[in-house]
């Protein structure tokens, strides 16, 4: 009796010990759908989401414009922040590598143009996501030979841009592209573009990996852990491979090996 009553002991401490770490964490994203949408679904957001469900957690998404919600929780904001480039300085404890986006340029097919490398975008009125020469490696070195070169944040006039063939080419992950172009496409006439125009998209850089940062070092490590093993699982590549398809028309076979 007394073992039986001392397992059932070990049993609730155990349980408690279980309800007293599990925490709904704020977690500050980036708006950049499809990896994260204006509900919380997403690439993305799916792969912390579930990560942090297999560590016990859940979690609450903030969003707000690329960049500034690094801005947000440097400032004291949320529990952790989502997209951090590996080696940028934050506060909190960093992650290891949950997320690589497939930068490339998205171009229409019309143009002819032949893209392989970036030295073929020399002579190009190129448009990119803001911080973009700040984040893939090898672009602020490039830009001096472009035709034009500008960064802005709102991606959707972007896809404008090109669509009205105000530039050649966007400098961006093609799985956000694409999305844009998709609303623009919906929305027919009232976009204001021809968005039914065919694109193509060349990952012509290496994928960018993202960590996160969080303000308790306790759960960084457990998502680390816990996103190792959804990792060995395949449970993350499904995740990945079943958003790229959505977009299979625009990226075929050249977002990364999804």
């Amino acid at each position: 009796m007394k073992t039986r009553f001392a397992a059932l002991l070990c049993a609730a401490a155990a349980l408690m010990s279980t309800q007293a770490i599990a925490a709904e964490v704020e977690v500050l994203v980036g708006d950049l759908p499809p990896m994260v949408n204006k509900d919380g679904s997403g690439r993305e957001a799916e792969i912390i989401s579930t990560t942090l469900e297999r560590c016990g957690h859940t979690a609450k998404f903030t969003i707000q414009p690329f960049t500034r919600h690094w801005q947000s929780f440097e400032s004291g904001k949320g529990d952790a922040v989502a997209t951090v480039p590996v080696g940028m300085p934050t506060a909190g404890t960093q992650t290891e590598p949950y997320v690589s986006y497939q930068n490339g340029i998205s171009f229409l097919k019309s143009s002819g143009a032949q893209v392989s490398t970036l030295g073929d975008l020399n002579g190009m009125k190129i448009v990119a996501f803001e911080g973009a020469a700040s984040i893939i490696p090898g672009l602020s070195d490039a830009t001096g030979g472009f035709k034009s070169y500008r960064e802005m944040a709102d991606q959707e006039t972007q896809s404008k841009l090109l669509y009205g063939k105000r530039v050649d080419g966007i400098v961006g992950d093609g799985m956000l592209f694409a999305e844009f172009a998709r609303h623009l496409q919906e929305a027919g006439a009232a976009s204001g573009v021809d968005a039914s125009q065919p694109i193509e998209f060349r990952a012509i850089f290496e994928p960018t990996p993202y960590g996160m940062s969080f303000r308790d070092p306790a759960i960084a490590e457990e998502f680390n852990r816990c996103f190792a093993e959804l990792e060995e699982e395949g449970k993350i590549a499904e995740i990945n491979t079943r958003w790229a398809d959505k977009y299979r028309d625009a990226l075929s076979d050249n977002y990364m090996s999804y």
